[in-house]
């Protein structure tokens, strides 16, 4: 029975952890564009923004160590730099821009105060709760999550049966892909090994061997997906339902739009509770995940815990004051280059270990990181440099010019392993 109690308990942790501002507000606009072609956004939304992240999780649960333990096998050396990029980007996009969202939708249309007065006292809330490592599963898990879910359930239970329009043609000239691009905003698979370890270690902390530890969090994974796919969907679905009938220019007017028009005078408050709750939660996971980081770099230390619990809450603080739109273009470029690296270290790590070898590991990667730089340096700004060579690359055109090499290689590998070094 309390292992039971435990795994709904983490489910919800994780589905808390994980669902933050850009869980909110791009499914629906998502949606919205793709008006009949919804279900291909939806499927690619899925496979970058759930199924990735959870297998995350997995891979954590099995690891049952760091996220230094991701990249370990290509080398100590790049699974430092890799650890280091990917906690220098949860920190300072990300979490900051859950308080962005958090006062663009939740004080900006009550309160006239300053947007760094409510990032203080966001942060500083944040920085309690990490302090206080052994009530964050249990305070987000038994409190936090169900009023999330409440009231999303009833912004999309309500919403699917209005009234509306056809829904329009798709504007996407490829609706799979660019579902799988709009999942990489999420940062879902970069907080996958990011919040994989808060639970790991969290969950240590309330006295779980590794094996129970392990069980846990496998099945609460699982049940935090399945409540992902619903909410994704519904969302996604109420947002082509609309297309026909509402014109909205952003994502953030799209989301308060459905929220009215779904639950009338309440939507506006019942969102903006939503928004906060979801918000916070992703940033305390995201600080929480960096400190332990640094505390591993410096023999478990409690002083560097603080220390960098301290500046990451600054850091949000000071980058939180950049609208939301400003903190997605800023941060689009480093995804093209490092959520592929993810992406692919998480699914090599659930994999048997015959089939991902040290040596799969490194040529693996290495392919990624070369044909993921020409998407990185079009988004940086070269886009008509680089998009001769995106033509020649297949899937090139569509900002995934990475995936079949990944696979090519990866096949080529373990053939050579099977009938080549096992002779």
């Amino acid at each position: 029975m309390k292992l039971t109690k435990q795994t709904f308990v983490t489910a919800f942790a994780l589905f808390s952890l994980f669902f933050g501002a850009g869980n909110l507000i791009f499914p629906a606009f998502l949606g919205f564009n793709a008006g009949s072609g919804f279900f291909w956004v939806a499927l690619g939304f899925i496979a970058s923004a759930v199924m990735i992240p959870i297998m995350a999780v997995v891979a954590h649960a099995r690891l049952q160590g760091t996220m230094m333990d991701f990249a370990a096998k290509v080398s100590p050396v790049f699974a430092l730099i890799y650890c280091i990029i990917v906690y220098a980007i949860s920190i300072s996009f990300p979490s900051p821009r859950t308080a962005s969202v958090t006062y663009e939708m939740s004080i900006q249309p009550y309160l006239d105060i300053p947007s760094w007065v409510l990032s203080l006292g966001y942060f500083v809330l944040v920085l309690f709760l990490v302090w206080n490592r052994s009530k964050i599963l249990d305070l987000i898990g038994k409190y936090l999550t169900p009023g999330i879910l409440v009231i999303l359930s009833a912004i999309i239970g309500i919403g699917l049966f209005g009234d509306y329009a056809p829904m329009k043609p798709s504007v996407y000239a490829s609706n799979l892909s660019s579902g799988i691009l709009e999942g990489y905003q999420t940062f879902d698979a970069i907080g996958g090994v990011v919040v994989g370890a808060v639970v790991v270690i969290s969950l240590r902390l309330k006295g779980l061997s590794p094996k129970l530890s392990r069980h846990v969090i496998t099945k609460a994974g699982i049940i935090a997906g399945l409540g992902f796919v619903l909410i994704y969907v519904g969302l996604i679905a109420l947002g082509a339902l609309v297309s026909g009938s509402y014109t909205v220019d952003n994502r953030v007017e799209l989301l308060q739009t459905l929220s009215l028009s779904s639950l009338g005078a309440m939507g506006q408050a019942a969102l903006s509770v939503l928004v906060a709750l979801a918000c916070f939660t992703t940033a305390v996971g995201i600080v929480a995940g960096t400190a332990d980081f640094v505390k591993g770099l410096f023999n478990q230390s409690e002083r560097a815990y603080k220390i960098t619990a301290i500046i990451g809450c600054i850091l949000g603080v000071v980058m939180g004051q950049l609208d939301v739109h400003s903190i997605i273009t800023v941060a689009y470029p480093a995804l093209m280059l490092i959520y592929p690296v993810t992406i692919v270290l998480i699914l090599l790590n659930v994999l048997p270990e015959r089939y991902a070898s040290v040596f799969v590991f490194r040529a693996v990667i290495i392919t990624v990181v070369l044909f993921s730089f020409p998407d990185f340096l079009a988004k940086l700004g070269m886009a008509d440099q680089m998009s001769e060579l995106q033509e020649i690359i297949p899937l090139g055109a569509a900002n995934l010019g990475w995936l079949l090499p990944a696979i090519s290689v990866f096949l080529l590998c373990n053939l050579y392993q099977h009938f080549v070094l096992s002779d």
